[in-house]
């Protein structure tokens, strides 16, 4: 018998039945039944197996002391000389603490700081530079702040470097498959730690990915990280999951998890999105150049908050902070009555 998934078709706006299943700030009261190689099903809510839908809607924990019953803003900082949207802007570690500090009064939830570029075609960096480039700012900013920083790394030993300096969370780009060592540095600190799902290295990533179903294969990918990450005493309270778009994928790749995201919520972790400024964002809304597809990343920014996802890593803080609000403001909320 073929693996059964469970897609969640979720609603924030409009009246509510009465048998309608809350998930966060969105709620549904139907289901997509998929399985590979066959079209998808539809049931009631109800009718989900009781540990399944458990699973879906439980209230996530905090993440780094942020709660997970609203969307929150991670704002990207790349102290990179190379990194797609903004290589170069903040290499400079005074102008990148001021940057930080920015973000923070537009609204920021939580800062992403990254000393190696991921874009399609990025070399590896070594943990020395790495940190040279990444840690001193982080702690900068902790002294100043005490918003929560992300780590936005592959490498144990440089995870540990900003654990040390004060950083919350282990952003791991290749979840725990470039260095396995990674895990247990998060496990060992009680930090949380993100799972992305990518298929092949940055170097080579865009050269021709393939996949059976991409939106079951990355959910089953990501399934089986979070259960790794268990194994290492890694708590699933303590689990964010990426889909990684643009992450070795095509745009109708990246359009279909966009279209899926829900599915994502079956694995009881709260999801990220980090689709800011990505080539399919461009090629779809005609920029050519990244920092002309702000627009574009506040419209997918906004089908993650409906889709009921917690973290949206973004560059454009303020915008998106703005859009946010706007959403959820007109949100209708009818109780069952």
């Amino acid at each position: 018998m073929s693996k059964v998934y469970y897609q969640p078709i979720l609603h924030s706006t409009g009246p509510r039945s009465f048998d309608a299943v809350s998930l966060g700030w969105c709620w549904f009261d139907r289901v997509a039944v998929l399985r590979r190689g066959t079209a998808p099903q539809f049931v009631a809510a109800t009718d989900v197996p009781a540990d399944v839908l458990r699973r879906m809607t439980r209230p996530r924990a905090p993440i780094a002391g942020l709660t997970m019953d609203q969307p929150r803003i991670m704002a990207i900082l790349n102290v990179t000389p190379d990194s797609f949207s903004d290589g170069g802007l903040f290499e400079n570690p005074d102008v990148a603490v001021s940057h930080a500090l920015a973000m923070v009064q537009a609204g920021a939830d939580m800062l992403d700081i990254g000393g190696e570029s991921t874009r399609p075609g990025a070399k590896v960096v070594g943990n020395a530079d790495e940190i040279a480039r990444a840690v001193p700012v982080i702690a900068a900013i902790r002294t100043q702040s005490d918003v929560p920083i992300s780590i936005d790394t592959r490498k144990a030993e440089v995870a540990q470097a900003a654990l040390n300096a004060g950083a919350s969370l282990v952003n791991d780009v290749a979840a725990m498959t470039y260095d396995a060592a990674i895990g247990s540095v998060a496990a060992e600190a009680g930090a949380p730690i993100c799972l992305m799902h990518a298929q092949g290295d940055p170097a080579t990533m865009q050269d021709a990915p393939t996949y059976d179903n991409v939106l079951l294969d990355v959910y089953d990918f990501l399934a089986a990280r979070v259960a790794e990450a268990e194994a290492l005493g890694i708590a699933r309270d303590l689990i964010v999951v990426d889909p990684g778009i643009g992450f070795g994928k095509t745009l109708e790749h990246n359009l279909t998890l966009m279209r899926g995201l829900s599915l994502f919520h079956g694995l009881g972790c709260p999801i990220l999105l980090g689709a800011s400024r990505k080539r399919f964002i461009g090629t779809i809304g005609h920029a050519i150049e990244a920092r002309d597809r702000m627009a574009g990343s506040v419209a997918v920014a906004l089908h993650g908050v409906a889709a009921g996802v917690q973290l949206l890593r973004v560059h454009d803080t303020l915008e998106t902070k703005q859009a946010i609000r706007l959403a959820l403001a007109m949100t209708t909320k009818v109780t069952d009555t």
